[in-house]
């Protein structure tokens, strides 16, 4: 495989997904089966989750049940991701606005483009299949299809694999900038997702609205001297 001088990677929830619309929902569904099981009681945690997603799945039901064993958590987790599929094929998910044409645009442009998420990978096939996202991007990483721990590893096995020279990454936590800094990589920072402005304060440049990324992406090549 010959090298890539340049390419542009996502994330996906919070970033491309507008995860809420299909995680809401699911999340009620998933902690009422809990409740009727025994292993539940008040209320779903829907501000916590949303405070905390991004974040790899295990971790994220050990802070959503801190009292529960893992072998309740990993039924919890196995119940989410089978209902919050059954809500992206019942076509009740939603891109964020301008998403398609900003891609559209990008791919029109000879960038290579890619999705590096913490999410599972069964979870971003049903993304990628409702809105046939094969269109504009080349390859989907998971953290789950390479057994990995953290966004930062799953970045550079991105780099590796595919040997990206260099990098932008776009997307709305910490973790996204994070594994920019720890790859060499510049960041766009995605105000519209589920981050804090000052979560965000590492990236180099920071988004109101998707289709912000191009000026975003010029304002990079402008500091990295490739203008």
């Amino acid at each position: 495989m010959s090298k890539i001088p340049f390419a542009m990677i996502f994330d996906m929830d919070g970033t491309l997904f507008q995860t809420e619309t299909v995680l809401i929902p699911a999340l009620h569904k998933t902690f009422e089966r809990l409740r009727r099981a025994g292993e539940w009681q008040g209320g779903t945690p829907v501000e916590e989750y949303l405070r905390i997603l991004g974040v790899p799945i295990p971790e994220v039901w050990r802070q959503l049940m801190p009292e529960a064993d893992e072998a309740v958590r990993a039924r919890a987790a196995a119940w989410f991701l089978d209902d919050i599929i059954a809500e992206i094929e019942q076509g009740n998910g939603r891109l964020y606005q301008d998403v398609l044409a900003t891609l559209a645009s990008l791919a029109d442009q000879g960038i290579p483009l890619f999705v590096a998420s913490n999410g599972r990978s069964r979870y971003l096939a049903a993304i990628w299949t409702a809105f046939q996202l094969e269109r504009y991007f080349i390859d989907c990483y998971s953290l789950d299809r390479f057994s990995l721990p953290a966004k930062s590893a799953l970045v550079k096995q991105l780099l590796n694999d595919y040997k990206l020279e260099s990098a932008v990454m776009v997307g709305d936590r910490g973790s996204d900038i994070q594994a920019a800094k720890e790859n060499g990589l510049w960041s766009i920072g995605c105000l519209f997702g589920f981050a804090s402005a000052e979560e965000l304060r590492g990236a180099d440049v920071i988004i109101q609205q998707f289709s912000e990324i191009g000026p975003a992406l010029r304002e990079i090549e402008k500091r990295a001297g490739r203008d």
